[in-house]
């Protein structure tokens, strides 16, 4: 009855009484909650925030638009979390608190982020933006830092390799060297699940002197193991205590890294065996390219390469056998030189003699 009288108009009343009605709608609110109508309840305290508005009470309709978000999760129904906590912050805003507009975008955030995580993104860069604006980078890496979480966990490699490097801002504006160890760590992990060890190599040789003698050891094994392509190796690394003690999106990703593989050759073919098509072989067995040969390991005990029977002789037989030829013209071209001198040399001693017995 009094949020009636309240709400009328009359010829001596021309504009309702909205902080009388707010009052009573906030008192219906609390009597639906008791009653567990959570439906009414939230309904009720709608109502209440846009009396408040009409007296530009903005941070009571905040307060009020709040509540509605905790009647939600009471109601079992996320879906208007996000705009409730969206226009609570809002009005936080613009009655000048935003640590109480961030803070309500992180009761949201963290109400959605099982069910509903995409949402709870875009509440947590919103509570980011909100506290940089108060020159507050401690709190607002720790928003940076659920984001990045998040975004890991969706897959958004690209837009985490992003987060991760303005946390790692943020944190250096704290001076905390210890964190921005962890999250070089975290960056490079990040750049490899992105398949460019070209970008995890740089971000290492970049904030790798923030990180601890072990952490360098482990990101140094682990570079090295994707650059020769050596699995062992980089499983090795991936199983070191601290990086499986990291956040939990962190080590599954790390779980979840792809292991470098070394190029398998296709297996030579019998005499005796039936081939495949062609179009099918080279779909199960792709010729492999010059820069992955080049970038390939040595295998020991690797089998020896297959030489097709209807190849020709290597050159250096068919130098050889040059060879062997012309040594054979050249002593065939020497014999009878030397059968002309000795002929020669005897024709001349014959020719000596005569002489000798002329005189005689």
């Amino acid at each position: 009855m009094i949020l009636v009288v309240a709400l009328k108009t009359s010829l001596l009343k021309w504009r309702p009484d909205y902080e009388i009605a707010s009052d009573e709608y906030g008192k219906a609110a609390t009597c639906f909650k008791n009653a567990k109508s959570f439906e009414q309840c939230k309904e009720c305290l709608l109502k209440a925030a846009d009396c408040h508005k009409q007296n530009k009470s903005w941070f009571h309709a905040a307060k009020c638009m709040e509540q509605a978000v905790l009647a939600c999760k009471d109601l079992g129904d996320l879906r208007d979390v996000q705009s409730l906590a969206q226009r609570a912050a809002y009005l936080f805003q613009q009655h000048g608190s935003p640590e109480s507009a961030a803070s309500v975008l992180d009761k949201a955030g963290k109400l959605l982020e099982a069910q509903y995580p995409d949402q709870a993104l875009r509440l947590y860069q919103q509570a980011a933006d909100v506290v940089m604006i108060e020159d507050n980078p401690k709190h607002a890496a720790e928003f940076c830092s659920k984001v990045s979480r998040i975004m890991v966990k969706l897959q958004m490699y690209d837009q985490a390799a992003d987060a991760v490097r303005r946390e790692i801002g943020l944190q250096q504006q704290c001076e905390s060297t210890a964190a921005v160890g962890r999250l070089a760590v975290v960056l490079v992990l990040v750049q490899l699940a992105r398949e460019d060890t070209v970008a995890a190599e740089k971000a290492f040789k970049e904030w790798g002197n923030y990180c601890d003698p072990q952490e360098v050891q482990t990101l140094e094994m682990l570079l090295q193991g994707f650059d020769e392509e050596d699995g062992d190796m980089v499983s090795r690394a991936l199983n070191s205590p601290f990086i499986r003690h990291m956040d939990v999106e962190y080590s599954r990703l790390a779980r979840d890294l792809p292991l470098p593989k070394g190029i398998v050759l296709p297996k030579p073919v019998n005499e005796g065996e039936v081939t495949a098509s062609p179009s099918r072989s080279h779909r199960e067995n792709p010729i492999p390219t010059l820069s992955s040969l080049i970038k390939a390991p040595v295998r020991e005990n690797a089998t020896s390469s297959y030489v097709s029977p209807n190849a020709p002789a290597p050159e250096i037989e068919n130098d050889a056998a040059a060879n062997t030829v012309k040594d054979d013209v050249l002593n065939e071209v020497k014999e009878p030189e030397s059968t002309d001198c000795v002929g020669r040399g005897g024709s001349g001693n014959a020719n000596e003699e005569d002489e000798d017995d002329d005189l005689h």
